[in-house]
């Protein structure tokens, strides 16, 4: 009867660590997919943003009673196209590599900050450099005797400004991409190892400097006091 008693009764709930590990693993693999889906995500839209300003820039072109005028005339939006196509194309390409559920290793994640420094610097680059020539379209230098020249070709300056503005929302995306990869870097791996035996060495090179300049001390005090005698 007791025996039945105990069966009919209501035992706590109690899980085994096999099955607590279990869950803490399902909780950390969704954990992971969900932040892949963010990163692929993330790196798509700076490659959507890079098209859109390559677009409008390729397009930009204009003629009027005054003359031609077309961005391969200008160094600073062709380099801005350039640098646009080859963020689009690295965009795609990393975004294809995140999305692919695979274990994170440190050449891995020292790849992507390397080259996630690297191409926002080249578009950073693009981006200040178009700006540069389209304040001096706009407002002219005269120390240079260049005068204004958006007042005459205005929709190509619009599309220019069009074209400089997507790219700086892509260097807001590709900083924001730079802060995660060096977040993912330096959090998941240990710093490099500390080699005891070269800090040893230049411990013991102090000390042998430190010791010859108070034995030579002596000897320019001596050369000092026969100076003055």
């Amino acid at each position: 009867m007791e025996k039945s008693e105990k069966g009919n009764g209501v035992a706590p709930a109690t899980r085994s660590p096999m099955a607590l590990m279990g869950s803490s693993r399902n909780e950390n693999q969704e954990v992971n997919t969900s932040m892949r889906t963010a990163e692929t995500m993330l790196r798509l839209v700076p490659m959507a943003l890079g098209v859109a300003a390559l677009v409008v820039m390729l397009k930009n072109s204009q003629s009027n009673d005054f003359g031609s005028v077309s961005y391969s005339d200008l160094g600073a939006f062709r380099y801005l196209v350039h640098a646009n196509g080859i963020c689009a194309g690295y965009s795609l390409l990393s975004a294809i590599i995140a999305a692919v559920p695979r274990p994170s290793t440190m050449p891995r994640a020292w790849t992507f900050f390397l080259l996630d420094q690297i191409l926002t610097y080249i578009i950073l680059g693009a981006a200040a450099v178009s700006t540069e020539v389209l304040y001096l379209a706009n407002k002219g230098d005269s120390a240079i005797t260049w005068s204004a020249a958006c007042g005459t070709f205005s929709g190509f300056c619009h599309k220019a400004t069009i074209a400089v503005v997507i790219t700086f929302v892509a260097v807001i995306c590709y900083a924001v991409l730079s802060l995660v990869s060096s977040y993912r870097l330096f959090t998941k791996f240990d710093a490099p190892v500390n080699y005891p035996k070269l800090s040893q060495f230049i411990q013991a090179t102090e000390r042998v400097r430190w010791r010859l300049g108070r034995e030579r001390s002596p000897e320019s005090d001596d050369d000092n006091n026969k100076d003055g005698c």
